[in-house]
């Protein structure tokens, strides 16, 4: 397992971008909440300690993981970048790899469409301990690394375009 031992949320924000002009959706999934809300906080830590105002990042919910690509691509309208937060646990079934793949890859193409950051911050777990583990817990929080992420990205699309 790529993170097994390993905490990848540590990050220093003297390292970072500086946000203060940034404007970051974040767009979250209302399914598994208890593992989403835990990554949305974590995301905006980031976000407001790099200097972006509070007031210049806006989140939206949806309600499932498969709803996050066009959920991103409609609030890149108004953002720089946008993270989007989704959960997704193996159950049973085949839905799993469904949602999962639908999600990866949509998130893939509005970046590429679109030619602005969307971070992809969903956590695609066999069971409810690893999920927790990502979210806050002793793995860290991929919200904190998504945030990084599309601070960086911005950063870069800005540098770019100069």
């Amino acid at each position: 397992m790529a993170t097994a031992g390993n905490n990848l949320s540590f990050y220093d924000p003297k390292d970072l971008p500086n946000g203060a002009h940034f404007k970051v959706g974040i767009v979250v999934s209302e399914w598994n909440s208890i593992y989403t809300h835990g990554m949305l906080e974590g995301a905006k830590e980031v976000l407001i300690a790099c200097g972006v105002p509070e007031d210049s990042i806006l989140t939206q919910s949806v309600p499932g993981t498969f709803e996050l690509p066009l959920a991103s691509q409609m609030l890149l309208e108004k953002v720089d970048g946008v993270i989007a937060i989704g959960s997704v646990i193996r159950g049973e079934t085949a839905h799993f790899d469904y949602v999962c793949e639908a999600a990866a890859l949509g998130i893939k193409d509005v970046n590429l469409k679109t030619g602005k950051p969307v971070a992809f911050c969903v956590l695609t777990d066999n069971n409810a301990e690893q999920a927790q583990a990502r979210s806050g817990g002793h793995l860290g929080n991929k919200g904190i690394e998504a945030a990084v992420v599309v601070l960086k990205m911005i950063a870069l699309r800005s540098e770019l375009s100069m």
